[in-house]
């Protein structure tokens, strides 16, 4: 549940969370609980098991959870760690804060509403700014309890959360959709990659390497595996090497350590990124859609491939006799791009654009042609969304 709309709470009471919430601390320590209920939380707000191996952990100090807890990480609250159980008992972290509604909480708090509440990004922002200055923030049980939260009636709370979870489930509702439309696409491509001629891509595109010289440009951006522009996990106060990434343009990350290869296409405003991202653009764009290439990269048989096709190193790469032998791959290869990297870098000598080797084919099947089939799907399926909603 991720709630970052914004909603007016003018005339409300505002009260301290630390009178209606109490803190547990209750720990499994006759380890009565054992490693198959350990879970932990992620930043999109829900439980999972961890990621690491906890056969040889000490559970004696795990908390124990239950229905109707709120458990936050307290160095990471500002990025959204926090959840609210609903699924049965489990064990977390002794480092995870968990707490419930008291008495007075549950008469005059619904759950629901204080999770949508917490999920927002103003109360990101509020958190980081109460940590401001510290050198490890840590959100604690202190921290939490003295925020104050507007308090609607309890049955105004019941409405929002009611209305939220209606657009929840219609969202999940379309998203099980788009999965089968999904299907759908790659089945259609996989018949063009059969039957159609092919063309280079190196004769579409070029490489764009202007670097932030100027500051100008102060909005910093990293591109995620779901091939997504997002901020940047790590930021850098000095800009100016950074690489610009323009609105219309390709960027991607050179370096790759498996299949989930992280490419964009930039439609919000222009934006700069690291140095181990690469850019380019459309020449030929009369000829070439930017969201018909992206149909291609973002296909998880493209990274299957550049992985099956890398180095076995920290960075996967080809070796350069590998780029010698390789002979004219638009006419022999079934795949439509390679990713050509190198380890500590890339190896240009045998590249149209940085770390892509553009002997890659594009299918000639007019281009009008094919979105609107694509857009045939999408009426027949009910989907009311753009074109570039569905890569």
């Amino acid at each position: 549940m991720n709630s970052n709309h914004k909603t007016s709470f003018m005339n409300v009471l505002r009260v301290r969370l630390g009178d209606y919430i109490t803190r547990s601390t209750e720990n499994n320590r006759n380890l009565k609980y054992g490693i198959e209920l350990i879970e932990g939380v992620t930043n999109e707000g829900v439980f999972a098991a961890p990621k690491g191996n906890p056969l040889d952990v000490d559970l004696k100090p795990y908390k124990i959870v239950n229905n109707g807890a709120f458990v936050y990480n307290p160095s990471r609250l500002n990025l959204g760690s926090i959840a609210y159980r609903t699924d049965g008992m489990c064990i977390v972290s002794h480092l995870y804060i968990v707490f419930y509604l008291n008495d007075i909480g549950r008469k005059k708090i619904d759950p629901d509403w204080l999770f949508m509440y917490f999920r927002r990004e103003e109360f990101y922002r509020e958190v980081t700014f109460r940590n401001f200055g510290s050198q490890r923030p840590e959100f604690n049980f202190n921290d939490i309890s003295d925020i104050t939260i507007p308090l609607p009636d309890i049955s105004i709370q019941r409405q929002y959360v009611a209305i939220y979870k209606s657009m929840v489930a219609n969202q999940q509702s379309y998203e099980r959709g788009l999965e089968d439309l999904k299907i759908v696409f790659t089945g259609f491509i996989e018949e063009l990659r059969r039957k159609e001629p092919l063309y280079r891509i190196g004769d579409f595109i070029s490489p764009y390497n202007q670097k932030n010289v100027d500051e100008a440009i102060t909005l910093e951006q990293g591109i995620n595996i779901e091939k997504r522009f997002i901020t940047p996990q790590r930021s850098n106060s000095n800009l100016r090497g950074r690489k610009i990434v323009r609105h219309g343009q390709f960027a991607y990350c050179t370096q790759l350590n498996n299949e989930n290869v992280a490419i964009a296409y930039r439609e919000g405003s222009d934006c700069v990124v690291s140095s181990v991202y690469d850019v380019f653009e459309i020449t030929r764009k009369e000829e070439l859609l930017p969201e018909y290439l992206l149909m291609w990269l973002i296909r998880p048989e493209f990274g299957r491939y550049v992985y099956w096709a890398s180095e076995t190193s920290v960075y996967k790469g080809y070796k350069q006799d590998k780029i010698e032998m390789r002979g004219d791959r638009a006419e022999m290869s079934d795949f439509p791009l390679y990713l050509n990297t190198v380890a500590g870098g890339l190896d240009r000598r045998d590249q149209t654009i940085g770390g892509f080797s553009f002997v890659v084919k594009i299918y000639a099947v007019p281009v009008v042609e094919i979105i609107g089939q694509l857009l045939y799907l999408l009426g027949r399926y009910g989907f009311n969304t753009q074109f570039g909603d569905c890569l």
